[in-house]
């Protein structure tokens, strides 16, 4: 198959020896992931009662209606999949799969063996430098423990949309989902650090979110006038439209494409990419000596800063009447590692009191 990129020098990539997720995590999607792992037997539990009945139909679903891909399927894919998981120094890679989808998509899913999914569209309109960003991305997910967290999430609407009938419970519920999507919004955006650590190469991690955007033709498409686009979105308009972006968002996996491109282009100014690619950044092997209470700082300093910069104008009306709602996340996810670390030492002390070792 001929791709617009086939005359273009071979990009030298630096394989990322023995990189932890953690050097692509978002604060904030860090921060709750500290705090979920902090809570001893938390994914065990989770797989073992949710995939029981969910992880096995949903491999076998893409296993009967999708193209699994290896060096006799879709053999390009394959390549490149390869080489996004040499660069993040990826042992194993997952199962990965191709399901018939005019759009731009990948997602990866499952509890005990996730596996990735990319759409036919991503094969026939993505370039080879921006497919290798997008399969990065998906790998960035399973690395980061996205997809089981994912999964849940989408177990969690179905039911909800099952039992929406049902007046007890359903406001829990909603609460718990809101809170969810908010989190993964946080986890796309760090996938798409991962994606460009995978491919390394910013113009194409752009390019994917700009055909992401508006399809698959970049002919006649502007990179500056994209991530102006970005910018208006942020800050553009009065507090009806900040009011539409709530509506936009809240129930969203995903923050829009320019919204993303806006925020790797953040990444990428800060000097955190170029940092990571020469060689400084955190090893798998010290990732048993991160602190929760760290990470959880983390996150409420990055909310924080998102508050003080943000140019929208209803967030600028509360900066300027609401006092101390600059605190508002620090204080939430102070509340949230408190939450989890009491859940943990209780469940010590039931495992202690049952002659039961830790894990």
């Amino acid at each position: 198959m001929t791709t617009e990129d086939d005359n273009r020098p071979a990009r030298r990539r630096v394989t990322l020896t023995g990189i932890s997720s953690r050097a692509w995590e978002h604060p904030a999607d860090r921060g709750a992931l500290s705090a979920l792992r902090e809570l001893r037997g938390f994914d065990d539990v989770v797989k073992t009662f949710f995939g029981m009945w969910n992880e096995r139909g949903f491999r076998l679903m893409f296993l009967a209606g999708a193209i699994r891909v290896d060096h006799r399927q879709y053999p390009r894919v394959f390549q490149l999949f390869a080489e996004a998981g040499s660069t993040l120094d990826v042992a194993e890679l997952p199962e990965l799969y191709v399901t018939q989808d005019p759009r731009i998509n990948g997602q990866a899913i499952g509890l005990d063996r996730p596996f990735i999914v990319i759409s036919t569209g991503a094969v026939d309109k993505l370039d080879d430098d921006e497919l290798r960003a997008l399969l990065g991305h998906e790998i960035g997910h399973v690395r980061s423990g996205h997809a089981v967290y994912k999964t849940i999430m989408r177990i969690l609407t179905d039911w909800l949309a099952n039992i929406s009938w049902l007046p007890v419970g359903v406001l829990a519920l909603r609460t718990i989902i809101a809170a969810m999507f908010e989190w993964w919004r946080k986890a796309e955006l760090s996938a798409d650090r991962a994606g460009l650590l995978a491919g390394q190469d910013p113009a194409a991690s752009l390019r994917l979110l700009m055909k992401m955007a508006g399809g698959g033709d970049l002919s006649q498409i502007d990179t500056a006038a994209f991530l102006e686009q970005a910018a208006e979105y942020e800050s553009g308009g009065d507090l009806r439209d900040s009011i539409h972006k709530i509506g936009l968002t809240a129930w969203s996996s995903h923050p829009v494409p320019v919204a993303r491109a806006s925020e790797l282009r953040k990444w990428i100014d800060s000097g955190e990419y170029a940092q990571i690619v020469s060689g400084d950044y955190p090893r798998r092997d010290s990732d048993g000596d991160t602190s929760v209470s760290e990470d959880v700082k983390a996150a409420a300093k990055a909310y924080r800063e998102d508050f003080t910069n943000s140019q929208d104008p209803l967030v600028g009306l509360v900066r300027r009447f609401g006092g101390g709602a600059a605190d508002l996340a620090g204080t939430a996810a102070g509340k949230a590692y408190g939450w989890a670390s009491e859940a943990a030492r209780r469940g010590r002390r039931d495992n202690s009191e049952e002659g039961t070792p830790d894990a």
